[in-house]
């Protein structure tokens, strides 16, 4: 039987907030695979694969899949008690949220505005990537040249309409695109599997001595951890999910466990495909870019690379569709918590969807693809690769936090719980977590290719965001307790 939330509960809002104006979103809606396929396709697994993994390859060696399980069975370890919090705190901020709860209200909001940058970011990055992509593949396929920020544009147009409507509609926007992304890479890993390679299948990428003692190990975690991107994303659909209390958990570890296994499959395929030295030479070529399309093209034939080039265009509007969401949930949040402006708290008289978070996003996407575009930026190389690499930065960050935060909400009572769940898991959690932040931060040129001075500039937003959000609860701690009391209150308690 479905749990209904009641109406305090679904709303997240005191009568206070209420009155405010803040609105509701719609509870009781989306089903463990709807949440399953934001969080995945906002992982962009085609783009992972065909992008990544060369590049990967070429920085640390062949030991990319087997890094790729590490970096999983270390956010397994988180999500053991990230699922045990979500029984007790359910709220669209998530991360906002837990910290809150966990840590002290001042950290929250610092984890906010570090999550919500973030995520806005990584959408920013995501418009100059499609926009690139759509350019060339419908240059290819029919002859239609236009420049990238028309496609960015139309993009934004798309993904704008789909959150202004019902959340269970990018749902099913979603699942045809990630079926289709996940459906060839299985195809042509399946076919590499069969027919096998120039060379024995090797288990070499698994090996501890090409994961951990590579030269390019940092290489090979800053990928294996950026590659999950977005997962915990299960817990901002928590206030519009089918009983929240069981949807939650099980949709954390089947996205976790479907990308883990998937990426190490398709990362080890690739091996097998060309070999190990063939693989070794390809991506040391100036054609490494290339690999998946020439795996594609001598496994499946012509058919697949011009498949694979639209794909690649879907699996980023995929990928947009699902952190836009994202980001719409948490500026929303915020906002209801009066944390930003209370416009931004409104929800749709007949949908329900937070239609003016929605949109500003929108319009921050518009202005930073027509800046892109006026200054003559990159599509890839500035617009896409910086601010992708400033928006990685920032949400390990958060979800490292996120790690702590579930150590002290347990600390003084588990609530029932083993001491592996609440207490052994999420410190292994964390001290992985904390370790991929510092890997990426402390080799954040292998993202940019900048030199350290811009790589300091792009990541100096998370610090600084996250001390001026503590500042600011302590602020508001001493200026206005009574809004400070009604911030990340319980709402299943």
């Amino acid at each position: 039987m479905t749990q209904q939330i009641p109406e305090t509960m679904e709303s997240g809002t005191s009568p206070a907030r209420q009155a405010a104006g803040a609105g509701r979103l719609a509870g009781g809606r989306l089903r463990v695979w709807d949440i399953v396929f934001f969080v995945v396709s906002a992982a962009a697994p085609l783009t992972v694969v065909a992008s990544a993994a060369p590049t990967t390859m070429r920085l640390g060696g062949v030991g990319a899949a087997g890094a790729i399980l590490i970096c999983g069975a270390i956010l397994v370890f988180f999500a053991v008690g990230f699922t045990a919090m979500s029984r007790h705190v359910r709220n669209t901020g998530a991360f906002y949220a837990y910290a809150s709860r966990g840590l002290g209200k001042p950290v929250g909001i610092g984890t906010a505005l570090v999550t919500v940058f973030a995520y806005i970011v990584l959408s920013v990055s995501f418009y100059g990537f499609l926009g690139f992509f759509a350019q060339l593949t419908f240059a290819n396929l029919v002859g239609l040249d236009l420049p990238w920020p028309i496609w960015s544009l139309i993009a934004v147009a798309c993904v704008a309409f789909l959150g202004y409507r019902k959340v269970d509609v990018g749902a099913k926007v979603l699942a045809v695109l990630l079926t289709a992304e996940v459906g060839i890479l299985l195809v042509l890993s399946i076919s590499v599997l069969v027919n096998g390679g120039p060379e024995p299948w090797s288990a070499a990428p698994f090996a501890p001595e090409a994961v951990f003692l590579a030269p390019g190990v940092a290489a090979l975690f800053v990928t294996g951890f950026g590659a999950y991107i977005g997962f915990e994303g299960t817990a901002i659909y928590s206030e519009e999910a089918k009983d929240p209390s069981r949807t939650v958990p099980i949709a954390t570890y089947i996205a976790i466990g479907f990308l883990a296994v998937f990426y190490a499959f398709t990362f080890w395929m690739i091996t097998v495909a060309f070999g190990i030295d063939g693989v070794v030479d390809l991506v040391a070529s100036d054609d490494f870019e290339s690999t998946i399309f020439i795996a594609g093209e001598q496994y499946l034939g012509s058919w697949a690379g011009a498949a694979l080039q639209v794909l690649i265009v879907t699996s980023f509007f995929a990928c947009l569709l699902a952190f836009h969401n994202a980001s719409s949930r948490y500026v929303y949040s915020l906002a209801r918590e009066g944390l930003l402006p209370k416009p931004l708290a409104r929800t749709h008289a007949k949908s329900r969807s937070p239609h003016v978070a929605s949109t500003t996003i929108a319009l921050v996407a518009v202005v930073a693809i027509l800046v892109a575009a006026a200054t003559n930026a990159d599509p890839i190389l500035q617009l896409g690769i910086w601010s992708y690499g400033a928006g990685v930065a920032g949400l390990v960050f958060a979800q490292a936090v996120a790690a702590v935060s579930v150590i002290g909400f347990f600390a003084r009572d588990r609530r029932g719980y083993g001491r592996f769940r609440v207490v052994v898991a999420p410190v292994i959690g964390a001290l992985g977590l904390i370790g991929g932040f510092l890997l990426i931060v402390l080799n954040f040129q292998y993202v940019t290719g900048l030199e350290p001075g811009a790589n300091a500039l792009l990541i100096m937003p998370t610090p600084v965001l996250f001390v001026a959000g503590i500042v600011w609860g302590l602020v508001l701690r001493r200026r206005n307790p009574a809004q400070y009391a009604e911030l990340a209150e319980p709402r299943t308690d």
